[in-house]
């Protein structure tokens, strides 16, 4: 028997519960305690692609020094579905705890002589104070959660507080389910003995916000004056429509009831994406939101867009591929579809949130990016932020600010004389003006055009004229490289000749990793990429170092390529740790991996020197 595992409030819970079982309200319950008693939580929701009956599992990192991301490995295990017990059972840490419904005897072998095991007979529990199937099944849940709450040592009215809280104009439910989580709580209290893991109140949380991804960039693009969305579901996209529908009936809905917005559920992701460009021709700022296999059906119109100079924006929540892939798991396996999307010679602007409140700053930042600069901003989320719930900053909003049109005549102009023609670069930058159609009747009207096109949007095939436009575009995009979002350097503490590059999701457990290497003696300057195209300060950082490791969550190593591609950089110099197997990143994966990458580096400088 492994010396139990002693912490307070820094551990691992995971619950394995089958999908549609009621688990998630339990699960999101014990996360929200946690944080009303000032503990910082990082939760991921590992769930299936479909409705009902698979395995489902909720993992909660209880931090109180704020390490959000996942760490890798469980210390308490809640096992509650019989098809996954063995797995998980397995993944507990030596010394951890395994909870399980007692209320059936298992054999010796289903159990581990190096971990605690802790049986409460929650079936049994249940069925002694409700009589509906459906109420057993739900408030078995609850239960796990009172005997929990005992172990760890919860403070009981802030359970009570969110009960109610939870179930607001349905006070029927709130006594049966406190019910429930006391039968738990009591169970334990006279049969169970303590256990070395206990959490305390704290005060770490602060103001910050609990809040999922898709979420805060549907707010985002409601602040960033969005007033047009078509869309067409899609896991792990969904959510994000919805919450802008949810957000504009309160923010953009007149007395009256008039709605000042339009939402589209199209019938397929193409007639999405056109109805976007038809929005974003006439002058909305217009999105859609969906997930790599709906990038794929999207290509032409992104080209056109592209080509055609017109304003979009595109929120992609990146899921497992290829083909339907792991709908349900995330990575960051998009960018080469989204930066080179469509046939022919193309870029697109991509953002990278690496946290709920970034997607919020992101959500609105695209719109004036793809007004001004009049092309398809893509904002790539991912399902680990995009549907999971964050504990990050309040969101912030600046009311002076003024929504950025970008290059637009209005009548006074075009009625002054001013010249107008569509694809002019009249001022350096690139960017042409453009006018909305039926600004005035006989002066500035164009032609969208999608082919060949001169300087005044006429139709060409006049070769000087074609590489004149596509050269602009390239020119264009280097005056881009001044607006997307900067990348956030963090500096070691001692010099260096290592460095890592990463974004998005991984952010959390890059941190944590980071501060773990430095324990160990091993320093690396980090960057966190957040705009593409890459800065220049991107390549000078990778030119300051000897070699730079580039951590991703994706199997071809889509990052180091962009960097390599597009900033002529030698793939040598750059170290990939790459993973792909659909769960967030851990630190102890970056850890591992780059401390063996570093080792083996060493081994074989030692080996050409003897």
């Amino acid at each position: 028997m492994s010396k139990p595992i002693a912490a307070t409030n820094d551990f691992v819970v995971k619950f394995a519960n089958v999908n549609g079982s009621g688990s998630a309200s339990a699960n999101g319950l014990f996360a929200k305690v946690l944080l009303r008693m000032g503990i910082p939580v990082g939760a991921r929701n590992i769930f299936p692609s479909n409705i009902q009956g698979l395995p489902t599992w909720y993992e909660i990192r209880v931090s109180e020094a704020g390490w959000l991301g996942r760490r890798g490995g469980v210390d308490l295990m809640v096992a509650m579905n019989p098809q996954t017990w063995d797995g998980d059972v397995k993944e507990i840490m030596p010394g951890g705890y395994l909870i399980y419904d007692s209320s059936k005897p298992l054999p010796a072998s289903k159990f581990r002589d190096d971990i605690t095991i802790i049986g409460a007979p929650l079936t049994e529990l249940i069925a002694s104070e409700f009589i509906n199937p459906r109420e057993r099944q739900l408030f078995k849940n609850i239960c796990y959660v009172g005997v929990l709450a005992q172990l760890l040592g919860f403070e009981t009215e802030v359970v009570k507080q969110l009960l109610t809280e939870e179930f607001k104009g349905k006070d029927k439910l709130i006594q049966p389910n406190f019910k429930a989580f006391e039968l738990g709580r009591a169970y334990a209290e006279q049969h169970l003995a303590p256990i070395g893991l206990r959490v305390k109140r704290t005060d770490k949380v602060g103001d910050r916000i609990f809040v999922e991804g898709n979420e805060a960039a549907a707010l985002g693009a409601v602040y960033g004056g969005a007033t047009f969305c078509a869309w067409y579901p899609i896991t792990p996209s969904t959510s994000l429509a919805e919450g802008f529908q949810k957000y504009c009936t309160k923010l953009r809905t007149e007395a009256d009831g008039t709605n000042k917005f339009a939402i589209v559920q199209a019938e397929d992701e193409i007639a999405s994406i056109g109805m976007v460009m038809g929005a974003g021709w006439a002058g909305s700022r217009a999105f859609t939101c969906t997930s790599g296999p709906g990038i794929s059906l999207m290509n032409e119109f992104v080209g056109f867009s592209y080509y055609a100079e017109i304003p979009a924006v595109i929120f992609d929540v990146q899921r497992g591929g290829p083909s339907t892939g792991m709908p349900t798991r995330t990575q960051q396996s998009d960018l080469l579809l989204a930066a080179y999307a469509s046939h022919g010679d193309t870029k697109h602007p991509m953002l990278f949130p690496g946290n709920p409140t970034e997607a919020f700053e992101f959500g609105a930042l695209a719109f004036d990016l793809a007004d001004f600069f009049q092309t398809t901003i893509f904002v790539m989320l991912e399902l680990d932020i995009g549907m999971q719930e964050w504990l990050t900053e309040p969101f912030k909003w600046d009311p002076t600010r003024k929504l950025n049109r970008g290059k637009v005549l209005n009548y006074e102009h075009l009625e002054q004389g001013v010249a107008f023609g569509r694809y002019r670069d009249v001022d350096g930058d690139a960017v042409p003006y453009r006018t909305y159609p039926g600004t005035h009747p006989t002066k500035g009207s164009y032609f969208t055009r999608g082919s060949s096109h001169d300087k005044d949007a006429r139709y060409t095939e006049r070769g000087v004229d074609y590489v004149e436009g596509m050269e602009r575009l390239l020119r264009k995009w280097e005056t881009m490289k001044s607006h997307v979002p900067a990348p956030i350097v963090k500096k070691a503490p001692k010099r260096t000749p290592d460095g890592v590059i990463y974004m998005g999701s991984t952010d959390p457990a890059m941190e944590e990793a980071l501060a773990a290497l430095q324990g160990q003696g091993i320093h690396l300057n980090a960057m966190r990429v957040r705009g593409f195209p890459f800065s220049d300060d991107v390549f000078e950082f990778i030119r300051d170092h000897e070699q730079v490791f580039v951590v991703e969550q994706n199997r071809d190593a889509q990052l180091k390529s962009l960097l390599v591609n597009e900033g002529g950089v030698h793939p040598a110099r750059l170290v990939s740790v790459l993973h792909y197997d659909g769960t967030p990143i851990t630190a102890r994966f970056i850890i591992k991996d780059i401390t063996e990458k570093l080792q083996a580096g060493q081994a074989t400088l030692r080996e050409n020197a003897e």
